[in-house]
Order: C-alpha cells, then structure tokens, then sequence
C-alpha cells in the first residue's frame, strides 16, 4: 500500500504510527547482533537527502546506544519493509515514525525480561550504550546477550511511548552523514561503479518518435562480439566492453526502420494545446459565501511547460537471470512498486525477483530508474547467467524519462477596495503528476509499451488531495477568502509521459497564487508583507514569512536599479512543512536570482543541517527550473537532449541561500525536501515584476517570456 496515497488508514486494527501500521513486525524493522550493534532495515532509500541518519538518529535515541553501533542497511526485496516510495517529504513521517516506535518497544521489551530475571524494577534499570544497569552500577544484560533471543518476533504494540521531547539528545542534533565519507573519497558506491564477475554491457535502440512500431532490422556485422536483443519493439544491444556496446548501437540504430507518427503538438502551441485537449474535471474546494461588490479584480493565466529531472548521473541498472530468479540492483525510489510492474511486464510472479536498491544520482521524482530497471531485466532474461548492465546517455536522460507535466493554472481573485480577500476560483489544468510502477492494473515501465506483446501506456494519474494531491496540490490558497472554487482538469490524452517531479502541481500552483496575491497588494496599495499577514489565520505560517522578511530586511528595504525584491510562502501540501522565502533578482542580460531569504518549520527537526541541506537544495533545484528549464520537442520526440538544449543552473549562477529553521521540538516532524520549491518560485516571479513592472506568466522566465508578457501587459 501506498501510504502517500492512501490518507488516513481505516482497517480495523489498532493504529501504529507511520509505516509500522502496514509493516507491524518488529523484526521487519531492527535486530540486535552479538557484536554489539543494531542492525536497521527501513525500506525507504537513501537518495542523497541524508535519510538513513536521520533514521539511524531516530533508531540510537530510542534505544540508548551509540550512533555508531547503528547499521542501516539498504532496502531490498524481501528484506526491508514495504514501504511503497521514498517520496513526497514522507520518510521522516512514514519511516522515521515507525522505527521510533518499533525500537522504543523493542528496548521496552528487553528491559521488561531483565527486571523479570534479576528482580530490579524496570523504572530502576537505566539503559547505556545498550547495556542495562541496575542501581548499583551492576550489569544486568545488554541488546548483545539477548540477540538470538527471537524477542522481537512480535507485532508492535500501539501502546508504548517513545521518549518526550526533552529527553531527546541524538536526535535534534546535526550527525555526520552516513553515506557521505565514501562518496567525498570516491569508494564505488553508485550502481553506475556495480561491477560484477562476466558483466556484459546493454544499450538500447530508441524508436524513431513516441509509439513508434519496429518495421525490421537490416542484417550486418556489429562491433566486437555484440549481440542484437529484440522483443517486438524493444531493440539492444550486448556487448562485453562498453564502447563496443555503445558503438553497436549507433551502427544497429542506422539499420532500423520504424513506423513512426507524429503524436506531439507543436512545442510552441502547447499551452494552447492545454485549453483544447479532453480532460475530466473535478472539483478540488468549494466555500460558497455572500460577499460585497468587489473593488479588484485579477485575472490571471500562469503557463508552465514540461521538464524534467536532469539528473546529472543517468539512470542505470544490472540484472542477472539464474535459476529462474531474476536479481536486480537499482536505483529505484520504491522497489516494491518496481516489483509489481516488472512482474506484470514480464509475466512472472513476483517472488521471482530479488530487487537490491543502490544509490543512484539524486532524482527528486520519478525519473528513468524503473524503466532502465525493465530493460535490464529483459536483456538479462535472454542471457541466463550473464549480468547485465544497462546504462542510459545523455539524451535517453532527458528525451525519454518520464516528464514533468505543462501546466496551465488559471486565477480569478476579487477583494474589497481596502484589500480584503472576497472571492477566489482556481482552474488547474495537467496531466496526471504520477505514472510511478505498482499503482494499476497496467506496467508503467517505458519497454512495456513496446513488447512484442505489449501493454497500454496508461494515463498518469493525480493522487487524491487526502494523499497529498498532484496537479492539484496547493491549488488551495492558505489565506482567509470566504468565496473559494478550486478545479483540476486532468487531460485524459498523454503526448509525453508524464509522472512526479519534485513538488507535482505545487510549484505552477504556489506560484500563480503568490503572483496574484502581490498584484491585490498592489491594487489596494498595501505591502506585499503585510497584505499577506493580515489574510494568514495560520499563526505557523505567519511566523516563517515575518521571519523570513526580518532576516532580509524587508522593512527597510531601498528600491536598486535592475534589482527586485519578492516574497512569498506556502504550507506544502496544505498539511506539510511551512516555509516563506524572499528572493532578489537582478535583471541583466538575463534575470539571475541573487540572494534568497527561507524560513521554515518543519516541526520536529531530527537532523538540523540534513533539513536545512534539503530547504536549500530545493531552493536552488527550484531557482534552476524557474529561470532556466524546459523540455523541447517537434512533433515526434524531445529534442531538448543535451545540457545545450536542456541547461541547468550553473554554479556560477546560484544564489547566496540563507536559510532557518523555527524550532518546533515538540510538534510532530514534517519533511523538508519540497517544502521551499514552490515560495522560491512564487518570490522570485514577484522580484522579477518588482525589478521590470512586469509579472512573469510563462515559464522559465526568460527574456523572451518576459518581453512576451510585457507586449500583452
């Protein structure tokens, strides 16, 4: 079960807390080793959000014993708990939640057997570093003594207490991260250093546009001792050193014919594309109240194009078929998921596969990890024996991983002649925000589409705003407005498969309505942080936006030739963290952001500088996308397939990030990851309009978007 998607779980059995009500278990979880440590089994993965400390922190407070004698191990199938997808700033919630239970019960249950064997009451024996003292400094036992004991062969209760707040001392402290020493000193620790004995190398063919049939493939000799694999559509190459299947590929990719169509639309006409295609409307939020006559009105139109991950590392992927089980190592962001749609694709139980997770490049949504995962599986199917090593270019990255889908959000906002908010629709229209694997009836995974016996590309999907919502996601302003009618058209045709990008539909989302709440400051003549404060019931919220503000001085802020200055903030998800964010732009030849000011509660914080390391990272990754980032395409495929077409944020260009966190010890943690994405975009649009007199509507903000919106302003 999907626990982002599925809300509040109603099943009849007692609640425990996060992952551990579907995983319940204790020995899922953690087992005590002779040698003296514990050994942790989450099943989210490490993505480079520095996860698995703050798991392993949560893990040594709970049971008294040092960091160090925490070993995390990576998920794996069946040996983590399923806990569907490392996503949606969820772990510290669904994992971090479970494993803080899971090892106070376990250190609960060792303590209950040692006052029972040595007569000391429980409330007498202290625990340190994993040994229990009685009041006289005796040792009664330890983890270690009793770890073959089979103590925690048991269902977790709902009844034990983990510590209170002020007991806490590992967690709520920076630790070094766990994964970083081999990472800084090069050790081989990504799947793309995996190398096993006899590993082969694949490459694929790609077809010649989107749904594109493979007519035949010209015979010819190939370089080296490659091999040519194909089902139906699905065209590779194996080859035993990688520039031979790299160069096999090129060759073989010149001898195919393919019957290909042309299914995108113009890639200047795709908002116009937006308004035409089908879609299924649905209504998000509704408030109906009898307001005044209005003296503002705005109405607005906010256009994002696709983009995608533009991960730096591209996705990669070893399979190895023996004995009739395939082994897997990804880098997959949900491996139970994967495993259910390669069972599918391949027609195969799913007990067959035995999935590793290795870490990969860092992602932040659903990239080409499953799918070259797929691809994999089935060069190694041909080949039993022999392991097998699929790795994607450059071009593969960006040209056929899944998309972050374009989005049109539209915005209509009425509000008293003073300011007052009176009435506020939303229109958002997208595809679906998730095409992950393990969700339907159909594979998602990009081979399954091209089997010789192949399978449907299903329609991605929004996940119910229960669940956090996809284009939908924060299409509900967090302000005070008594009139609301908030919509999501989801387009029911998919001309580049779309699934999950970092912050789904928030960022278009947040943007449009930070943009418009500037624009009814602006009508009423009132301060943008101010006007803000004043509609904000939400005391959390309206403390990180004066936070933010204070710490970039909004209050005596003087105006600078080409320089702006913008705020804006958001609570992710409408349930997530909090974060407020004031950005300075400088318009030169181009707009760079310049300086950028968040503020966030994230509730409970476990690792001080792994969170701030997230609200800064997804301020710069936010900072790239809004400036800089769109997926071009003609008629049959992406053509943005290199950094020249598809470029990033360099590191000349990022901006000077100061970021702080509000303590909230004893409030339930929320994730940090997305939580800054869509205040960074909405702060930075409204910088723009205050460096230029210009309100950026079409993304990245680009000269050429901005001199469009200054000949329609």
């Amino acid at each position: 079960m999907n626990l982002a998607f599925a809300g509040p779980i109603q099943d009849g059995r007692p609640k425990l807390p996060g992952s551990l009500h579907v995983n319940r278990r204790l020995d899922q979880w953690l087992a005590f080793l002779p040698e003296g440590a514990v050994r942790l089994t989450p099943g989210k993965v490490e993505l480079g959000q520095g996860i698995l400390t703050a798991l392993a922190q949560i893990a040594a407070e709970e049971l008294d014993v040092a960091l160090s004698r925490i070993r995390v191990v990576a998920a794996s199938t069946p040996g983590s708990p399923d806990e569907a997808v490392t996503s949606g700033s969820l772990s510290v919630q669904e994992s971090g939640m479970a494993i803080r239970h899971a090892c106070a019960e376990a250190r609960a249950i060792l303590l209950s057997v040692l006052a029972q064997r040595s007569g000391v009451s429980p409330h007498d024996i202290r625990v340190e570093d994993g040994a229990f003292l009685a009041p006289d400094g005796r040792t009664l036992g330890s983890y270690w003594s009793m770890a073959d004991a089979g103590l925690l062969a048991a269902e977790a209760s709902p009844d034990i207490e983990a510590k209170p707040a002020t007991a806490r001392r590992i967690a709520g402290t920076s630790a070094p991260r766990l994964d970083l020493p081999e990472k800084v000193f090069g050790s081989p620790r990504f799947i793309h250093d995996l190398r096993l004995p006899g590993m082969r190398h694949a490459r694929v063919v790609r077809p010649a546009s989107r749904g594109a049939v493979l007519l035949a493939v010209r015979e010819g000799a190939l370089p080296g001792d490659a091999v040519v694999h194909r089902d139906g559509s699905f065209l590779a190459v194996l080859a035993p050193r990688e520039q031979e299947a790299e160069a096999a590929a090129l060759r073989l990719a010149g001898r195919a014919e393919w019957q290909a169509a042309e299914t995108l639309p113009p890639d200047g006409a795709v908002e116009a594309w937006l308004d035409a295609a089908p879609a299924e409307e649905s209504l998000v939020a509704e408030r109906v109240a009898e307001t005044p006559p209005a003296a503002h009105r705005i109405a607005r139109r906010f256009f994002r194009p696709f983009v995608t991950h533009a991960s730096i590392g591209t996705s990669c992927a070893v399979a190895l078929w023996q004995d009739g089980r395939m082994h897997l190592w990804t880098h997959s962001q949900g491996i139970y998921n994967l495993r259910a749609d390669l069972a599918k694709a391949m027609r195969l139980p799913a007990e067959t596969f035995l999935i590793q997770h290795v870490e990969g490049a860092g992602c932040y949504g659903h990239n080409g990890a499953d799918d070259v995962a797929l691809e994999a599986a089935l060069v190694a199917r041909a080949h039993p024996g022999i392991p097998v090593r699929l790795l994607w270019s450059r071009a593969e990255e960006l040209g056929w991983g899944p998309a972050s889908p374009a989005m049109l959000v539209a915005v209509q906002a009425e509000a008293a002649a003073d300011g007052t908010l009176l009435r506020w629709s939303q229109r958002v229209t997208s595809n679906g925000h998730s095409g992950r694997p393990g969700r339907g009836k159909h594979p998602t995974l990009l081979a399954a589409s091209q089997l010789a016996d192949p399978f449907p590309v299903p329609n991605a999907i929004n996940p119910p705003l229960a669940g956090g919502g996809g284009a939908q996601r924060n299409a509900v302003p967090g302000y005070r407005v008594p009139a609301l009618d908030v919509r999501m058209a989801h387009l029911q045709v998919m001309p580049l498969r779309t699934s999950a990008l970092r912050g789904l539909g928030a960022l278009a989302n947040v943007w449009a309505i930070e943009s418009v709440m500037d624009e009814l400051a602006a009508a009423a003549g009132a301060d943008p942080l101010a006007h803000r404060l004043r509609h904000l019931d939400d005391a959390r919220a309206r403390d990180v936006l004066a936070r933010a503000a204070a710490m970039a001085g909004w209050e005596s802020r003087a105006r600078r030739e080409g320089f702006g200055l913008g705020l804006a903030v958001a609570r992710y998800k409408g349930t997530g963290a909090w974060c407020a964010a004031v950005a300075e732009v400088e318009a030169a030849e181009r707009v760079f952001c310049r300086r950028l000011w968040l503020a966030a509660d994230v509730g409970e914080v476990v690792s001080p500088d792994g969170t701030l390391n997230q609200i800064e990272g997804g301020a710069i990754q936010a900072t790239s996308l809004c400036l800089l980032e769109a997926v071009r395409h003609d008629a049959r495929g992406v053509t943005s397939d290199s950094w020249e077409g598809y470029p990033i944020l360099r590191f000349s260009e990022v901006p000077r990030v100061a970021a702080e966190l509000l303590a909230r010890p004893e409030a339930p943690p929320l994730g940090a990851g997305e939580c800054s994405m869509g205040p960074v975009i909405g702060a930075i649009a409204n910088a723009i309009a205050d460096a230029l007199g210009v309100r950026p509507t079409h993304w990245p903000f680009t000269p050429e978007n901005l001199a469009k919106a200054m000949d329609t302003a």
